[in-house]
């Protein structure tokens, strides 16, 4: 109708106008939230030997687990973006900094497979909802102006999120007593920050009228799908590789080196993310089309390394594998935000968002999970083996699918 898509406009217009109005600093504050969060996503990581070792659970148990997240993730993915494009950013943040905080209680006293798949429930959620919401309000606020600067500051502070958490609780737990509790402490004094953030974040709700269903499968608009697409093919090897890494990474460590120190398994993911995140700024002024090709290739050989890694009993492959696994989830997630950014309005963008992470997260519940009761079947180094060469295969696929659909805009992502 005339009159809503005049309304839209005018929403999008004033949306531009307060982003425009913020001074840049604030940028940073507006991504703390999503740092947070993400730091609470893979905080558990380390720990998971002292509960397999109190608890008693197998490494398929590990990944059902670690699926749980993906699949709490994917259920706010259908919810957060439409939610917090109709109703604004802080509707959607402040509740997913609640759960992530019960998540934080609910890890301290977990004894049971079940506590620790409710809590990893939670923070999918959470997730869900920062990858969304979160990442969109970091782009509103850089305004149109500056939004490759938003887009690569939304997904540096994801990455490196995701690092800064196993790395620290790997730490925290080899350092202070009562591990599980202590490092979940920390991190809810972290996410209570980021609650306190939200609320002085300069947003304003938007005014655009709702249309369609509000729980939907997550899409962008008109004329976006190829962008998406593109975003996607090289995302979704991208993150299922550090997925991979990061549920059955501390076993193959402590096969490689018979060591179960949750600091080095911490500071392997760390590693991995610190590259992810390196690896977006060395990037920033090439074009999109270079980055995700470059993330397609990095991903393809991060397999190659991991299979040379458990077929020859290499820690230097192995890390190596990480090294690259970081790097291919970095530059495609990169490469996918800054596609988008540059097509979707800011009144669909958490949408866009959400929709480019259930096309990652798909990929990366389903495989490592596939790759965990294989390992409990045939051994670790067998399973790991059909991991890599399928996902290197769907890496592959991925720069077939960029190189197919070139990029017309041809323009640096920064």
């Amino acid at each position: 109708m005339p009159g809503q898509r005049t309304a839209q406009v005018s929403a999008v217009s004033s949306e531009r106008r307060r982003g425009d109005a913020v001074p840049l600093w604030w940028v940073w504050p507006a991504a703390w939230p999503v740092t947070a969060v993400f730091v609470l996503s893979n905080a558990a990581t380390p720990l998971y030997v002292l509960w397999q070792h109190d608890i008693g659970f197998s490494k398929g148990t590990l990944t059902v687990v670690f699926a749980f997240y993906i699949v709490g993730l994917l259920g706010s993915l259908l919810v957060c973006g439409v939610v917090s494009d109709r109703l604004g950013r802080k509707p959607v943040l402040l509740p997913a900094l609640a759960l992530a905080l019960a998540a934080c209680l609910i890890f301290a006293t977990a004894t049971s497979v079940a506590a620790l798949i409710v809590a990893r429930l939670f923070t999918g959620i959470a997730v869900g909802a920062v990858v969304s919401a979160g990442m969109a309000a970091v782009s509103d606020i850089a305004g149109p102006a500056r939004k490759r600067t938003g887009a690569l500051l939304a997904s540096c502070a994801m990455v490196f999120g995701a690092g800064l958490g196993p790395l620290l609780a790997g730490v925290l737990s080899e350092t202070l007593p009562a591990p599980t509790v202590t490092v979940f402490a920390v991190e809810a004094a972290l996410l209570l920050t980021a609650v306190l953030a939200v609320l002085r974040m300069p947003l304003a709700r938007p005014t655009s009228p709702a249309r369609g269903a509000w729980i939907r499968v997550p899409a962008v608009p008109t004329g976006s799908g190829r962008q998406l697409a593109r975003g996607i093919a090289v995302f979704a090897p991208g993150i299922t590789a550090t997925s991979f890494v990061l549920s059955l990474g501390p076993s193959l460590l402590t096969g490689l080196l018979d060591t179960t120190s949750r600091v080095v398994a911490g500071a392997l993911a760390f590693v991995m993310f610190l590259a992810a995140t390196g690896v977006q700024f060395a990037v920033r002024r090439l074009e999109r089309r270079t980055v995700l090709l470059s993330g397609a290739t990095a991903t393809a050989l991060a397999m190659a390394a991991l299979i040379t890694a458990v077929a020859t009993a290499s820690v230097s492959a192995l890390v190596l594998a990480a090294l690259l696994a970081g790097a291919g989830q970095g530059l495609g997630q990169l490469g996918g935000l800054s596609l988008l950014n540059s097509t979707v309005p800011p009144a669909r963008l958490a949408e866009a968002n959400a929709a480019l992470n259930v096309g990652g997260y798909l990929m990366a519940g389903t495989l490592p999970v596939l790759a965990g009761y294989l390992s409990d079947a045939v051994g670790l180094t067998t399973g790991t083996t059909v991991f890599g060469a399928v996902l290197l295969g769907l890496a592959v696929v991925g720069g077939g699918v960029v190189l197919v659909a070139g990029d017309p805009a041809r323009k640096p992502v920064n």
